[in-house]
């Protein structure tokens, strides 16, 4: 059974799913909010966001080692592979996904921070239902889920990190408000969730 994390908890991952764990995969889904009151319903809006989520490898001194994200589908060394763009949030399911073979990564990659922002600059008041939830490769269950929907000016926020906690990985649920067309624009949040 999945587990529901709350704003910075964590988990160990090998203990959860009661074993090694060999890929993962992070999942983003997100619809857009109906507009509320009668003059919002009258006007109208957008019916898609362009939320776009990313992998940001870090080594322990927090360098940013690769990144992973819209414009650049897989990790230099092919262990972080993104499935591809949703620009609308519409359908069921997860609107993105970043697979990640925890096995292949670098030996000098720390942590694999996974991040979110709104490309158009739309902010997360125009969102709802959004999450981000852990897979284990192995079978496709779902292991842990964070609920993303908080409302807000923010155009980004930093959701969750996955990191070597030992001889194993551990998952931190971030929900950390930022601002930013990319990953770029967010960096000093993403640094401070190291």
């Amino acid at each position: 059974m999945p587990i529901s994390l709350e704003k910075n908890q964590t988990i160990s991952l090998e203990k959860t799913v009661g074993g090694s764990l060999a890929s993962v995969t992070m999942g983003l889904g997100w619809d857009v909010a109906k507009p509320k009151g009668f003059l919002g319903r009258l006007l109208g809006g957008s019916d898609s966001i362009d939320l776009d989520a990313s992998a940001l490898l870090f080594d322990a001194g927090g360098q940013l080692l690769d990144s992973v994200w819209f414009r650049q589908l897989q990790s230099k060394d092919g262990s972080i592979v993104h499935t591809g763009d949703n620009r609308t949030g519409a359908g069921d399911g997860d609107d993105e996904q970043i697979r990640v073979n925890l096995s292949r990564l670098p030996r000098g990659v720390q942590t694999v921070v996974f991040t979110v922002n709104s490309f158009t600059g739309q902010d997360f008041s125009r969102v709802e239902n959004a999450y981000c939830r852990l897979l284990n490769d192995a079978g496709g269950a779902e292991i842990a889920r964070f609920n993303l929907s908080s409302g807000g000016a923010h155009t980004g926020q930093v959701m969750a990190r996955v990191y070597r906690d030992g001889a194993g990985w551990s998952m931190q649920a971030l929900g950390t408000s930022s601002s930013g067309r990319t990953f770029q624009d967010m960096l000093p949040d993403i640094r401070r969730s190291l």
